[in-house]
């Protein structure tokens, strides 16, 4: 009869001390982490929309683009990134590779494939926002990126280095 007593009082006590653990679980918000918890995750896949440039001068024209999001690792804090676009009188062909680290600063190194130009990018990841500023010995501009759902902004702002001073581009995932 003591054993009776001692397993159901066992069972009763292992019984309210998980009720307990998960409700502490649920109140505090503890969450199991999820593979896909990097700053890129959102990014992957084949993406295309268009945008406007701005050139120093004024003008504007509109421009076509197609990206190309590649999150590496089970982490996503890496990432291969292609963007290609184009418009009646301009080109640009960039791809880069970049990696976040466990507080989403972003360095990496990207290539103007067109121009043949390439130099590294450093930044950060907030959210939904990533931000790289990149340079080269003759260029530098800051991209931003914002992205909600299957949607896209990617504002570009140069900082010399030719005729064109901004690119807002809007991308849909295909």
């Amino acid at each position: 009869m003591t054993r009776f007593v001692f397993r159901e009082s066992s069972r009763r006590a292992a019984t309210i001390a998980c009720a307990i653990v998960l409700i502490l679980w649920g109140w505090a918000g503890w969450q199991p982490v999820s593979a896909a918890t990097g700053p890129f995750a959102a990014l992957s896949g084949r993406w295309s929309g268009t945008g406007i440039i701005r050139q120093q001068g004024g003008k504007t024209e509109r421009i076509r683009c197609n990206a190309n999001y590649r999150p590496l690792g089970s982490t996503q804090h890496e990432v291969n990134i292609q963007l290609d676009c184009a418009s009646d009188s301009y080109k640009f062909d960039l791809v880069g590779q970049f990696h976040a680290n466990e507080s989403n600063q972003i360095s990496g190194r990207w290539t103007e494939r067109s121009r043949s130009i390439g130099g590294t990018g450093i930044g950060f990841a907030r959210g939904k926002l990533i931000q790289i500023h990149v340079e080269s010995s003759a260029f530098a501009a800051t991209m931003h990126m914002a992205t909600r759902g299957r949607r896209q902004s990617v504002t570009i702002d140069s900082q010399g280095g030719g005729a064109i001073s901004s690119v807002s581009i809007t991308l849909r995932r295909r």
